[in-house]
């Protein structure tokens, strides 16, 4: 199975990133973190993804807040699917990183979760791998029935929870 590359920006994204780090550990998909900065380290951010394919990659997900250029940057150096997860700051709320994210130039594409949305940019991952694994797709077919299962069974019991 190809690997999922996780490049945060900063290590202060290393809560987001150990969410997707779970999903990713819970579908047995295996993976590699690594920090580096669009701005402050691009030599090591456009190595990293020239090399993601020869080095075994099938996805790359990408964490960055405010001007959240790191998914872009390491879309621009690879064929490889990206996905950006535009992390919340304290300044927009994570405005920012999600325009910053989404509004890539035409030939340079980046699929985008929600703001802090460490969890769907694994699942999309695995989504992705799982075009070539038909192991992983019945993974994820579990993991969604095992999740409709939870939202009926909270179900049954709201009626009383409602009135309480």
């Amino acid at each position: 199975m190809k690997k999922v590359g996780i490049i945060m920006g900063s290590d202060s994204d290393l809560p987001i990133l150990k969410k997707t780090a779970a999903t990713l550990n819970s579908l047995g998909i295996p993976y590699e973190a690594h920090v580096y900065s669009a701005h402050r380290t691009p030599a090591e951010a456009r190595d990293f993804a020239a090399s993601a394919r020869e080095n075994d990659f099938g996805v790359i997900i990408c964490a960055a807040g405010m001007a959240a250029h790191l998914a872009g940057a390491i879309a621009a150096n690879t064929t490889l699917p990206v996905i950006g997860i535009p992390c919340k700051s304290t300044n927009l709320d994570g405005i920012d990183a999600l325009l910053s994210t989404v509004m890539m130039p035409s030939g340079i594409p980046v699929a985008t979760v929600a703001v802090d949305g460490g969890v769907n940019a694994a699942l999309l991952s695995a989504q992705i791998l799982a075009v070539e694994d038909k192991d992983l797709a019945a993974k994820l077919d579990q993991k969604r029935k095992k999740d409709a299962e939870a939202v009926i069974e909270k179900d049954k019991g709201i009626m009383a929870r409602i009135t309480e």
